[in-house]
């Protein structure tokens, strides 16, 4: 039988527990959502829901994993039942569809970082830039490489185990994601004409509230807290009973909603002092952010910090879906780790190349009128993920609700708070931001 891992220390869980929820959108999803929804008054709404409904629910991923001492799927059957178990293995089987197309962007993110390192993505001109972006993902070899060796990165870490690899690496890649961040934040703000960008991002506009834009900040909180997938029921699995998991919660949250705000405070002054389009995905940063760079003294300096920053980001988040994968295998299945993990690794690049592919010669493709990688992440992000959130409120809430409270360790109007939220607000705020974006 497998001996379970733990993680080394406190410290250690909330830095990758935050990594994993820091992904690529928090830096070119999140910024551009709120300056466009109202700012400020989207932001308040944002942290309202982040801190309420996505609090309770990572309080509620963490304390089952920790109960069962397993992953999704045998977390889900322990407490819950035999047939709760299908929604842990939906989670797993929308952790590795998420990898496979995530893992194909995470190799952009190694690419560019190359193109920074030998100055050809410093332009001036954004119809070039658009140009270059769109040869490098259309053609049928390069990006697959990117891919293997964004898929190895992650791989080395996992394997280290939780302790030596995962926690290790959670502890360079998130002060190494922070203190970049910080540097081109101030370097952005610096720029003449920065504080018309500060005004888009910030500045409240309260008519821009309607329902629409509140379901919209509800989606952005749950999503950008990588919740409905079971990566926390993983990472809560190794953690020691000994810690409180209301007190780590708050920190991952509060970490993962301070990048996103610094992303913000790093782009938009930036994108503003130069007239550019804050287009959001990776036209922002792929065909936008260059140039920036371009305009700046040590341009090539500030274009390399920046796609490391890309792909710190990229691997914080990639190595917990390999372990929510992973943990099936390991756990319930009982098959060793090494060669588990290596053969998802092995499966998540085979299954990134059709994604890889729908950006060139496979455009054509279609299933349901979605290019192959857009349908990969309409499963994840529209179906999978809310429908897992609303499973996981009605576990906590109903079928389990005593059980998972007591693991929390809450008393008193806390508890009632938690056991609210989960059996009647977040079911049905989950399942309207799932009816919303079908």
């Amino acid at each position: 039988m497998t001996t379970r891992n733990a993680w080394g220390s406190r410290l250690g869980f909330i830095l990758a527990a935050a990594g994993s929820a820091i992904g690529l959108g928090a830096i070119w999803k999140f910024p551009y959502v709120t300056a466009m929804n109202g700012g400020g008054a989207f932001l308040l709404l944002f942290l309202i829901f982040s801190f309420t409904l996505g609090l309770a629910l990572m309080m509620a991923e963490i304390a089952l994993g920790r109960s069962a001492a397993n992953g999704a799927v045998g977390a889900f059957k322990k407490v819950g039942g035999k047939h709760w178990a299908l929604l842990g293995l939906l989670g797993v089987i929308a952790g590795f569809v998420l990898f496979s197309f995530y893992s194909v962007v995470g190799g952009w993110t190694f690419a560019y970082l190359g193109k920074a390192m030998d100055g050809s993505v410093l332009s001036a001109d954004p119809k070039a830039l658009e140009a270059m972006f769109g040869s490098f993902v259309s053609d049928p070899v390069k990006p697959l490489i990117t891919h293997a060796l964004f898929t190895l990165a992650t791989l080395g870490i996992v394997l280290g185990g939780i302790e030596k690899g995962i926690e290790r690496a959670g502890k360079v890649l998130m002060p190494a994601l922070f203190i970049i961040m910080l540097i081109l934040m101030v370097r952005s703000l610096t720029l003449p004409g920065a504080w018309a960008g500060v005004v888009q991002f910030l500045a409240p506009d309260w008519s821009r509230v309607n329902p629409a834009m509140v379901v919209e900040a509800l989606g952005l909180a749950f999503f950008s807290l990588s919740l409905g997938v079971g990566a926390m029921v993983a990472y809560g699995s190794y953690m020691h009973s000994s810690e409180e998991i209301l007190s780590a919660s708050l920190w991952v949250v509060f970490l993962a909603v301070m990048i996103a705000l610094l992303a913000g405070l790093m782009i938009f002054p930036a994108v503003a002092a130069f007239g550019l389009n804050p287009a959001a995905g990776p036209g922002l940063t792929f065909m936008t952010m260059p140039v920036v760079f371009m305009h700046l003294p040590f341009g090539q300096l500030f274009a390399i910090a920046f796609f490391a920053l890309l792909a710190t980001a990229a691997l914080s988040s990639s190595v917990a879906m390999l372990e929510l994968i992973a943990i099936w295998f390991i756990d319930d299945l009982k098959l060793p780790r090494r060669p588990v993990l290596t053969g998802i690794a092995l499966a998540v690049f085979l299954c990134g190349i059709p994604a890889s592919w729908s950006f060139g010669i496979w455009s054509d493709v279609r299933i349901f009128g979605k290019s192959v990688f857009d349908a990969m992440d309409y499963f994840v992000s529209n179906l999978a993920m809310p429908v897992g959130g609303i499973g996981l409120a009605l576990l906590a809430g109903w079928k389990a609700g005593d059980t998972l409270v007591d693991e929390v360790g809450l008393q008193g109007w806390k508890r009632q708070a938690w056991l609210i939220t989960c059996r009647y607000l977040a079911p049905v705020l989950i399942t309207t931001v799932l009816v919303k974006n079908l």
